[in-house]
């Protein structure tokens, strides 16, 4: 059994209290997709994703973005 991220919980705490902008921003530098798909269960496990569709938005172009390969320039 894999154990909760202590960043998807503080994430979903700020999209709770109503934080969203700073939850947007936490997003944005989120450390792993895993992480990401952990906040996605906690935000849809208490229905905040649909009140919040930018949070939504930002998740789904945020594990898109992190299961991509990176673009590497040769040095």
């Amino acid at each position: 059994m894999s154990r909760q991220s202590v960043w998807a919980t503080k994430v979903a705490a700020l999209v709770q209290s109503g934080n969203s902008d700073a939850a947007l921003a936490q997003i944005r530098v989120a450390p792993t997709v895993r992480d990401v798909q952990q906040l996605r269960s906690l935000l849809l496990a208490a229905k905040l994703l649909a009140r919040h569709p930018n949070v939504d938005a930002a998740t789904s172009d945020q594990i898109v973005a992190l299961s991509s390969p990176r673009l590497h320039r040769s040095p």
